[in-house]
């Protein structure tokens, strides 16, 4: 018995060691995801209220509640629990993306949008960021030894060649994830399709894809695209491209990107004051949403936009650490996927809002309004803080479940329930 005590004990140990490490990264990471929460319910308040009263803030409140118990589930029966029910996940995201593209009106142009009476709309490619990203990290983690096996791949009719890693894993992978993309695609969501793809790409690398191999299949359908907008899709090509100069567009195509930045300008280093922007009034469409950062820097300016973009890096900078230091390689991946479609997502709307990138519709994650949107990313916040608890104590839902079990058995209300059926029989 002596070696078994030694065994646990060690782990004990470790498991403590670990306990110092990641603990206090978990913690800010926290911070952080309360601090951007709390001040985008804050500039959404500001920037709604002088055309719609406090209905979007409501909403938005009601969302976070959701969110955050979403959050709060996923940390207590653990990201590993979640995961196995990632295959169901998969096929019950891809039916609900088919029926907002076929069977609900576009709006805006696409397809996103599921209405559900007493709710409102959903978006169900914003749920299919986090759900692709634990079927991702459970596919790979379980195939982590496949990928070490060489060669990495074979022409088809070759000695096993659909044994090798790039068949097995990569196209295996790229075909689930592809149906996904496709129902995405399907609904001219462009924007959360080309997310969809580098999320997939980054999962592909870290869990030790070659980006030699990576980097010529990611270019394959960027020419492609290219292709198609130069010679087939002429509306498209120059909603794209306006982005490089919209004034001479400003009051067609491009006149929300020239708004925004009309905004950034006004507001300067120190912006007009909380409440005082002019361009939330009617002049800067669904400033609420996409370009509520824009907003931000007319009403707050510059200095604390940077702020905002400081945040953002600091929730990106706890998620890598409690990544990095994740006992499980699931773990690492889906702490990795979370912080990485996060990330992408951050980059994108602020790439959008100064006119560095194409106009599109990304949100600013946990500020712009959108209940969808808030509720992934509040649910992959709760994925990452289980990855750092997981590391810290090790398979800690089970104890935790048993806690809660115990403390209902010894409640007052039970005993007395069973009090009273003793005295019965």
């Amino acid at each position: 018995m002596k070696p078994v005590f030694t065994k646990i004990e060690n782990s004990t140990i470790a498991a403590r060691e670990r306990s110092r490490d990641i603990l206090p990264t978990a913690v800010l990471f926290g911070g952080v995801t309360v601090m951007l929460l709390m001040f985008g319910l804050t500039v959404l308040y500001s920037t709604s209220y002088g055309t719609a009263g406090t209905t979007f803030f409501v909403k938005q409140l009601m969302w976070a509640g959701t969110g955050t118990a979403g959050a709060l589930g996923v940390i207590f029966f653990g990201y590993k629990k979640i995961s196995d029910l990632s295959p169901w996940f998969m096929g019950a995201i891809l039916i609900l993306l088919l029926i907002a593209d076929f069977c609900f009106p576009a709006i805006n142009g696409a397809n996103r949008w599921i209405k559900v009476p007493g709710i409102g709309n959903i978006q169900p490619s914003e749920y299919a960021k986090v759900i692709m990203t634990l079927f991702l990290a459970k596919f790979l983690s379980e195939r982590a030894r496949m990928l070490e096996k060489k060669p990495f791949f074979r022409f088809p009719g070759q000695h096993d060649w659909a044994q090798t890693p790039f068949w097995s894993v990569f196209v295996f992978g790229g075909i689930c994830s592809g149906f996904i993309m496709a129902a995405v695609l399907i609904g001219h969501d462009f924007g959360t399709t080309f997310l969809l793809v580098l999320l997939f790409f980054s999962l592909m690398f870290v869990a030790g894809v070659t980006w030699k191999l990576l980097l010529p299949i990611l270019l394959g359908p960027g020419i492609a695209a290219y292709f198609y907008l130069m010679n087939f899709d002429a509306m498209r090509r120059d909603r794209l491209t306006i982005f490089l100069n919209p004034e001479p567009h400003q009051m067609d195509e491009g006149y929300q990107l020239w708004n925004s930045l009309l905004a950034l300008g006004s507001g300067s280093w120190t912006g007009l004051g909380f409440t005082e922007s002019r361009m939330k009034m009617k002049y800067l469409p669904e400033a609420h949403t996409d370009f509520i950062l824009s907003i931000v820097g007319e009403e707050l300016g510059l200095v604390f936009l940077i702020l905002v973009l400081v945040a953002y890096a600091a929730f990106l900078f706890f998620s890598l650490c409690i990544a990095r230091a994740a006992r499980t390689r699931q773990g690492m991946l889906t702490a990795t996927g979370c912080a990485t479609f996060i990330g992408i997502q951050a980059c994108i709307n602020i790439g959008v809002i100064c006119g560095a990138l194409p106009t599109k519709g990304m949100p600013a994650p946990f500020i712009s309004y959108g209940g969808s949107s808030l509720v992934t990313c509040l649910v992959a916040a709760g994925l990452i803080l289980s990855v750092a608890l997981d590391t810290a104590y090790p398979d800690y839902p089970a104890a935790v479940r048993q806690y809660f079990k115990d403390r209902v058995r010894q409640s007052k209300f039970i005993r007395w329930l069973k009090e009273d059926s003793t005295l019965e029989n």
